[in-house]
């Protein structure tokens, strides 16, 4: 634990904020309470939180809207057991129980281990989470632990559920609230949400909800140059032209619609779209070696995120069952332009002994001159993914229970990444895109199929036996171009890199990859953009994606006991997956699924009035985890890694009484490799032979998990002089981790044993806090606050350009001290 002056303080003072203003209560207004019952739908009915026999958090409607939760960084807060890495908004990597390797994220990558949903429909998409926009929503489920027979393939280590308010028929109703804030060194920002819900008949309504957010820069990208080889004098350049402060900003908009139709007195259809467009702009780390909060970057940086989701769910019966289908189409576009300076600086220290990197790769122009060496990354992603789900549910209140249902789901994405140096001679390009060095062209696939279901049985009034499965199928392809070009004129064909990948490596007519038949015709390409196919594979004269497929049976067994009304007692084995996939570097075989058993046991207990304590203790066996890290040419890879042992306890208190309420949660988590993680793939772990050493030894800590994490909350609400006031504190604080798993591997170049985790640097352990004072008055509300109080620097992520930029390491940070207004009104 990491407890110093200045954070004990900030216990005490919010303590003292909290607890000062009970001498003036009287007629509190309605507050979450442990006695208050909250209904979720984890196990796909509806369930009091109290007799899920599953590890749950529940955020109400009251606790995020009290806390001013809109996205995925405010609730993950408030979440022990989730922990996360990120570069900027929109491209973030969630893990719960520490079920994490590092690296992972990538649009070529492994799948999530954690699921997330919106309403019934998956949102899980590959190479960062969806960042929902949190507003007029019901309650967000934080699902710990394998949830793979109901939640299937990406819950493999849990699931988050974002659940929004539906549509009503009773009556016309609204609200509008907004915020502005000021960010300490940094810019002003705020948002103005809106939601109306408008009755159309007696069987129809519609709920229409838009928002807008500024989130307000702070980190400053500064005056800096760079020299590169060759020698004498080199190729100095200046960022003149990019310095700015407070450059990192984020505006997001949107909106979300759904229209509820009751058919009848049994059935019920709900259409829902959502629509939501993120621009961002700048970096969002900063180099600690630098000044406070600030880089050196030189060129554009940029990211434009926007996805629509429709969806449709139907809900009926049939006799005396629940029937639901679930559907929806999900389409996410991605564009950006990333500085890649750090990795001209690296390489061209690292082939300094050819002339730097301009020297190893030829960077000339058309007229044979060196060039400057500097590039960026200008990429694309289209991501698009239909689910469907049908089941069925019998009575809920039987003493034998059954949830069964089909699931499909298809998720593909086209990838685009064009490495740029400018004036690059068309010979030295990737053919027919002049200026590119580098090019990556692509399409991913992934399907998954599955049949599910949950069946529970009361054999005594207290005690109730549930069993589950999911058989599953899966198939995971990859298919297009990576590479450089093929100067056809003959040598020096574009570098060192050209005779590896690119087009050297395309597919001819005969089926022989072009570096064996320079002479030959190149297959048309399998990717539209790209200029041949060189990750394929050759069949019956044509080319067809590479691809990996599993099946297989996931379980879950579950014993409940409720000794009284008011405690219950549950154990849990379950097992969840992760499905295998391709490596977009061609020459590297597919990786496997990796799998997570579970032993659980927990307790839900609602204690004398007001008090609710719920805790799980458990064990989770990691088989085989997926390893992903950027290899040569900073490239990334997906290995198979050795088997973890991951062992933690999770605890979670609510008390309120007389408009006095403290919400605390904590998590411990021990995560650690059970066998040695070796530099080359090796099934006996022993990393003997062949060149191989240990890259991490048996009982390494496993990366970004801290070991423990907790908040707690106190908030008071009081009657002022008519007023319905309240005054709010919130503490949060998280250990230290590792940034990446490795301890040793071979510097690219230079052929040294390095040690990646000291030079990326460690993740360490941050305490925060914020207050909130505000009122209402009838259907009117303000809210002064001041987050990050002290202003910490807590660090959440860790990052380098690529895998030998260990020379400018970034650190990603919480946001800095914030203090703003909020408003609001119903009607």
């Amino acid at each position: 634990m990491f407890v110093n002056k200045r954070r004990a303080t900030l216990i005490a003072l919010l303590t003292s904020a909290a607890l000062a203003a009970p001498a003036y209560a009287q007629d509190a207004p309605a507050q979450e309470n442990g006695n208050e019952e909250i209904v979720v739908t984890a196990q796909k009915r509806e369930q009091n939180l109290q007799d899920v026999p599953i590890s749950i958090t529940a955020l109400t409607p009251a606790r995020l809207e009290n806390l001013g939760v809109t996205n995925f960084e405010d609730y993950s807060q408030l979440l022990p057991s989730l922990s996360f890495q990120t570069s900027q908004p929109g491209i973030t990597t969630v893990y719960m129980r520490g079920v994490a390797s590092g690296g992972d994220g990538n649009h070529s990558g492994s799948l999530p281990s954690v699921g997330v949903y919106l309403d019934e429909q998956p949102v899980t998409t590959i190479g960062g989470t969806l960042d929902v926009h949190v507003y007029d929503v019901a309650r967000i489920e934080s699902l710990a632990g394998p949830q793979g027979t109901l939640y299937g393939a990406s819950s493999q280590a849990g699931t988050i559920r974002i659940i929004t308010n539906k549509p009503e028929t009773s009556h016309f109703y609204g609200r509008v609230d907004g915020e502005v804030n000021s960010v300490a060194k940094g810019g002003i920002g705020g948002r103005l949400e809106g939601m109306v819900n408008a009755p159309i008949n007696a069987s129809m309504a519609l709920r229409v909800v838009g928002f807008y957010q500024r989130d307000a820069g702070y980190i400053d990208n500064v005056a800096s140059t760079r020299r590169f080889l060759p020698i004498p004098g080199g190729i100095v350049v200046n960022n003149n032209a990019f310095v700015k402060e407070d450059y990192n900003t984020v505006d997001t908009y949107g909106g979300r619609a759904a229209l509820k139709v009751d058919l009848d007195e049994n059935w019920t259809v709900t259409p829902t779209v959502l629509y939501q467009e993120s621009k961002s702009k700048g970096f969002f780390g900063a180099d600690p070696k630098l000044d406070d909060l600030q880089v050196q970057h030189f060129f554009d940086e940029y990211r434009d995120d926007r996805f629509i989701q429709a969806a449709m769910t139907i809900e009926g019966r049939i006799g005396n069952w629940d029937v639901t289908y679930a559907g929806a189409y999900l389409d996410r576009q991605t564009e950006s332009s990333s500085d890649y300076t750090d990795y001209s600086e690296a390489y061209d220290s690292l082939y300094s002994s050819v002339g730097g990197l301009a020297g190893y790769f030829y960077l000339q122009n058309s007229v044979g001159a060196t060039i400057d060496p500097r590039q960026r990354v200008v990429g694309t992603d289209h991501f698009r993914k239909m689910s469907h789900e049908v089941r069925v549910a019998s009575p809920q209140d039987s003493p034998f229970r059954v949830v069964a249902g089909l699931f499909y789901q298809r998720q593909s994405n086209e990838i685009h990444q064009d490495y740029i140096v400018q004036g690059l001679a068309p010979a030295l390009s990737v053919n027919g895109f002049p200026g590119t060095l580098w090019l990556t062209e692509q399409k991913r696939v992934d399907k998954d199929y599955a049949a599910f279901g949950e069946a529970s049985f009361d054999i005594a009034p207290t005690l109730t036996v549930t069993a589950g499965g999911r058989f599953y199928k899966y198939d995971n392809s990859l298919i297009g171009f990576f590479g450089f070009g093929r100067n056809p004129a003959g040598p020096p064909y574009n570098g060192a890199g050209s005779s590896r990948t690119g087009v050297a490596g395309c597919y001819t007519s005969t089926g022989a990859q072009l570096r064996d038949n320079p002479g030959g015709t190149l297959l048309p390409a399998a990717v539209p953009g790209s200029p041949c196919t060189n990750l394929a594979t050759f069949v019956n004269g044509g080319l067809v994606p590479k691809s990996t497929e599993g099946d297989g049976f996931l379980y879950k067994l579950n014993v409940s006991w409720k000794p009284s009304e008011d405690v219950m007692v549950y154990a849990t084995w379950s097992k969840g997956y992760r499905p295998g996939g391709i490596n977009r570097r061609a020459t590297i075989a597919p990786y496997e699924a990796d799998f997570l058993t579970n032993y659980e046991m927990g307790w839900k207990a609602t204690l004398g009035s007001g008090v609710r304590f719920n805790g799980a203790v458990y064990q989770q066996e990691w088989n085989k985890f997926q390893f992903s890290f950027l290899g040569q040419n900073s490239f990334t890879e997906i290995h198979n890694g050795p088997n973890a042992r991951i062992r933690g306890i999770e605890l979670d208190l609510t008390y309120a009484a007389n408009g006095f309420t403290l919400t605390a949660a904590g998590a411990y988590t021990d995560a650690r490799t059970t066998q040695n993680l070796c530099a080359a793939d090796d099934p006996t772990y022993s990393c003997v032979g062949g060149g191989n050493f240990i890259a991490a030894p048996a009982g390494t800590r496993l990366p970004i998990t801290p070991r423990y994490k907790g908040n707690v909350t106190m908030r008071y609400d009081f009657n002022f002089s008519g007023l319905d006031a309240f005054v709010q504190g919130v503490a949060a604080f998280q250990g230290g981790a590792s940034s990446d798993i490795r301890t040793a591997v071979v510097q690219a170049g230079t052929g040294n044993i390095v040690n990646p985790a000291a030079l990326l640097g460690r993740i360490p352990g941050y305490a925060t806090g914020d207050l909130s004072l505000g009122a209402k008055y009838n259907n009117f509300s303000v809210e002064m606050f001041l987050s990050n109080i002290f202003d910490e620097r807590g660090q959440i992520s860790r990052l380098q350009a690529c895998g030998s930029c260990s020379q400018r390491p970034y650190a990603i940070y919480i946001r800095p001290q914030t203090y703003g207004i909020r408003v609001g009104t119903k009607f």
